[in-house]
């Protein structure tokens, strides 16, 4: 006879929805099929709505920190973007005008007329991309570490100038070569697929200041997300797309809801250069102590800068 230790209340799978919710007091699961793909967001609170998008190669739960204090002003609906986590990993659409296109039929489906978009890294290119094609269903704006994709993407450094590629990156020079490697289709999730753990390790140490705050659960919830070749090929396919995306941003009008930026040490001063660009209405916040993911290295600074600008 086999006893088993797993306790009867618990999914056997550590990393499931319904395994990680439990994580987030408040908030439920909730999946919703729109443009023939099955999306994933988790949701809680009340009130005006704001969707949040995150970034790579994060889900959901990297809202985890924040989620519980903007739940108590909001409805928060924090989306698994089109081939995060347990959304679906189509074979195309991954520009980030389709992409928002989903959060529009989302919205819609739900019955929400207007919300507040905030999204960080590549779930930030999505919310501005939302913002673009949507103004009349976006009441404001918020990107951290992440704006639409530019025309600026492709003077990207093939090699990094002399001393600039250290242990940590290099803020007046920074070195994101994984930009170029997420372009290659095929190889990636031949090298990666079941070592996925080793380039997230690598990642957090660079582009974090004090990368301990991204904890151990962390790093295994998001290894075992991305941990496959389909999950590989969908996330890389948001960066296959950034050419489209160029092109696209060519025929947008300027922003003229209220926009915030928050940067970090990486991004800040690129940000605060682009945002007048694309937008008129635009405030933007620097966090100089914390790195690219600011949710697991600053959480009190982001809430402050996030709910003073919605309220």
């Amino acid at each position: 006879m086999t006893l088993s230790t797993q306790h009867p209340n618990l999914p056997a799978d550590p990393y499931s929805d319904e395994a990680l919710i439990q994580h987030l007091p408040g908030f439920t699961n909730q999946y919703v099929t729109v443009n023939g793909v099955r999306l994933h967001y988790v949701e809680g609170g009340t009130g005006r709505p704001l969707i949040c998008l995150p970034g790579w190669p994060q889900t959901w739960y990297s809202y985890r920190s924040v989620a519980a204090e903007l739940a108590r002003h909001y409805r928060v609906l924090i989306v698994d973007i089109r081939g995060m986590g347990s959304s679906d990993t189509p074979q195309s659409g991954y520009d980030k005008k389709t992409m928002a296109s989903d959060i529009l039929a989302l919205m819609q489906q739900l019955g929400l007329p207007k919300a507040s978009l905030m999204g960080h890294d590549i779930g930030g290119m999505v919310a501005m991309s939302f913002a673009f094609n949507y103004p009349e269903c976006t009441e404001k704006l918020v990107v951290l570490d992440g704006s639409h994709p530019s025309e600026g993407m492709l003077q990207m450094s093939l090699i990094p100038p002399a001393g600039t590629f250290g242990e940590k990156m290099d803020a007046n020079r920074p070195y994101a070569w994984w930009m170029g490697f997420n372009q290659v289709k095929g190889l990636p999730e031949q090298l990666l697929a079941g070592r996925f753990q080793y380039l997230l390790d690598w990642l957090f140490h660079y582009v974090m200041i004090d990368d301990a705050r991204m904890t151990a659960l962390e790093r295994s919830i998001y290894a075992a997300s991305y941990n496959d070749a389909e999950s590989i090929r969908a996330a890389n396919a948001w960066y296959q797309n950034f050419t489209q995306d160029i092109a696209d941003a060519q025929t947008y009008s300027p922003l003229e809801m209220p926009v915030l930026g928050i940067g970090s040490y990486i991004s800040y001063e690129y940000m605060k250069m682009g945002l007048p660009y694309v937008a008129r209405n635009w405030q933007m916040v620097g966090i100089p102590d914390s790195g690219h993911y600011l949710f697991e290295e600053k959480p009190d600074e982001v809430l402050e800068a996030v709910l003073t600008f919605l309220a």
